[in-house]
């Protein structure tokens, strides 16, 4: 709105006056966030839980995250979660999804009364089956309007490289989107901004999932036809379910859907993939885990996804066939023979088995 306010009247800060930032979570992502924001003009406090990390953080690298980088000046660190928000009109949160709760919980109540609140993260709460921005909202006690996503093809290693990269900044008001936007463009980071916040989420969300199917089939051996396949089809369990919930369809054709996607299932820096291949490759979920450098949201966040699809009588195969690797109700190759003796129907979102 061109008076600066949102929609229900609470005064919307501009980027301007965001004086300090703040982002919970010194992973690869956060870290590499918050440099984004100190490259665009607003200094950075990251939240870290070691010590020894916030200290390293401070002392100019974060090397198990992002190795090789020297942060820049701007970016400081704090194990003390209190301390990194306190006066930070703009806080940032990019930690595993199924723990946000628990993390933020403590600043309930606590942000300032024109302070944003952004998710990076991308996933479904478990039990809840609430998306990302929900979730903030709950523990944060901040109206929707308060609170924005960012999502797109955003692989943390090659944005902290200075890569040409473009992204989604999704809020229920535009200016909020468009703020959040202007806080973390710089020359190789482009922001665009949308009003489906709810799209742009479970594109996010499912995606880390298609991404692990996609891995394993790598993980089997299968060639390119087999993850063009994966991932065509899984494009079209995301907009299935984001159709039956109320998405926009445009979002899906667009960075935070088929961009992130490609970008996600292609690529040997997303965590996903990599978790997928493998377990392709024989190892177990606990192996794979522990070869991992990070959490892979695909595998934490399955479940919720199929439950929210079940909630809504939305059909998920692929979805529901990761769910099985994961739990340890079926292995990869049964899965993949499972999918392939599917009944045929026409190609479609919504089209039925043909008689």
């Amino acid at each position: 709105r061109a008076d600066g306010r949102a929609r229900h009247g609470a005064p919307v800060m501009s980027a301007r006056a965001v004086r300090r930032a703040a982002v919970v979570g010194a992973g690869a992502w956060g870290t590499t966030f918050a440099c984004l924001l100190v490259e665009a003009g607003t200094p950075t406090t990251l939240w870290a839980r070691r010590d020894e990390l916030a200290a390293e953080i401070n002392s100019g690298s974060n090397e198990r995250y992002v190795p090789g980088r020297r942060l820049p000046e701007g970016v400081s660190a704090t194990s003390d979660l209190t301390r990194a928000v306190e006066g930070a009109g703009l806080v940032v949160v990019a930690v595993p999804s199924q723990s946000a709760r628990d993390v933020l919980s403590p600043l309930r109540g606590e942000l300032g009364e024109t302070a944003l609140a952004v998710s990076l993260m991308k996933g479904v709460e478990l039990g809840t089956g609430l998306r990302m921005s929900q979730v903030l909202g709950e523990a944060l006690a901040l109206p929707r309007e308060r609170v924005a996503v960012v999502s797109g093809p955003n692989l943390a290693d090659e944005i902290a490289a200075h890569q040409p990269t473009a992204t989604v900044v999704a809020a229920t008001e535009e200016a909020v989107a468009a703020r959040v936007a202007a806080l973390c463009a710089t020359s190789t980071f482009r922001p665009y901004t949308n009003t489906d916040v709810l799209g742009v989420e479970l594109c996010g969300a499912v995606k880390n999932v298609i991404a692990l199917a996609v891995g394993a089939a790598s993980g089997c051996g299968f060639g390119d036809n087999s993850k063009a396949t994966i991932i065509t089809r899984g494009l079209v369990e995301i907009t299935r379910l984001g159709l039956a919930l109320g998405a926009v369809p445009e979002t899906f054709s667009g960075l935070a859907g088929l961009g992130d996607l490609v970008a996600t299932c292609s690529s040997p820096l997303s965590r996903n993939q990599t978790f997928g291949r493998r377990l392709g490759e024989g190892m177990s979920v606990v192996e794979a885990g522990l070869a991992s450098r990070g959490v892979a949201e695909g595998a934490k966040s399955a479940r919720a996804v199929l439950d929210l699809a079940a909630a809504h009588g939305v059909d998920m195969p692929i979805t529901a066939g990761v769910v099985a690797v994961v739990e340890g109700r079926a292995t990869v190759t049964e899965v993949n023979d499972a999918l392939l003796a599917r009944p045929r129907k026409a190609e479609g979102i919504n089209a039925a088995p043909l008689r």
